[in-house]
């Protein structure tokens, strides 16, 4: 496997050599362990995006990054080991899996991917369905953090392209739905996380994902040098646009505090 995906035929072929992970969630929603209860792919363990990849909200934001040893024993607690690849997949366009993604990449696992399509595109292939709870063997990953690039609030203004990956209404500040100031960081530029995706919600291809980042000056040659990074309402679905760069050749850093951290400074500003 290579890449930040694995398609649905590739995960079947693969199921017993790979740890499974599913992060079904929704905003605002209760935790998905009912719908993982009444089915997921066979073996998948069940991670709470609230408790086990993100830090009680403050400062940092709404999901701020789990503390390492919080982050470790939750991983190994479904299973995670570093030496055996592991999958990811939700029933959220990949923005939930994305974050177990990109925190795993972030603290040093060589080697995960997320689902194309996530649940409905294993359902839709026919993909095989357990049902119950599991209870994974205990994993022996050991988190090392530094494998992604992230950017704080100060970084913030130096970044030359700085991408925001919410909603045109949000990002232009013409609603708000969730955080108590409407608007977005000065001078980011907007790639909704839907513009990523096909109408059958796989992701795009690297050719078109290239074409779509260029269009607001995020190309390969400024992504290897650092000048990229991408942020959303709280950290979690703006890696949805690290992974479409990633496929489009751009290494993007993530700005983990996003809209909901930045606006916990009053002095910081604001654009609409």
């Amino acid at each position: 496997m290579t890449g930040p995906l694995i398609s649905v035929d590739e995960l079947r072929a693969a199921l017993a050599d790979v740890t499974v992970l599913d992060v079904r969630y929704r905003m605002g929603g209760p935790p998905g362990a009912g719908e993982f209860a009444a089915g997921h792919v066979p073996g998948a363990a069940y991670v709470d995006l609230d408790a086990d990849l993100a830090a009680p909200p403050g400062p940092g934001g709404r999901h701020p990054l789990p503390a390492t040893g919080d982050f470790e024993r939750a991983m190994r607690r479904v299973g995670v080991s570093g030496s055996r690849p592991v999958v990811v997949y939700d029933d959220w366009s990949a923005h939930a899996a994305g974050r177990a993604w990109w925190l795993l990449r972030y603290h040093g696992h060589p080697d995960v991917r997320v689902l194309d399509g996530g649940w409905a595109a294993w359902r839709r292939a026919g993909g095989p369905v357990e049902t119950g709870e599991t209870d994974p063997e205990a994993g022996d990953f050991v988190a090392a953090p530094g494998g992604m690039p992230v950017v704080d609030a100060d970084g913030v203004p130096d970044v030359a392209v700085l991408v925001d990956a919410r909603a045109g209404e949000r990002y232009r500040g013409e609603v708000e739905p969730v955080d108590p100031v409407a608007g977005h960081v000065p001078g980011a530029v907007n790639v909704p996380t839907a513009a990523n995706l096909t109408e059958d919600g796989l992701f795009r291809s690297p050719h078109e994902l290239r074409e779509l980042y260029a269009e607001v000056g995020a190309t390969r040659e400024r992504g290897e040098a650092g000048d990229v990074a991408a942020y959303c309402g709280s950290g979690v679905t703006a890696v949805h646009d690290i992974i479409a760069m990633e496929l489009a050749g751009v290494r993007a850093a993530l700005y983990p505090g996003s809209w909901s951290g930045w606006i916990t400074d009053p002095s910081r500003p604001v654009e609409r």
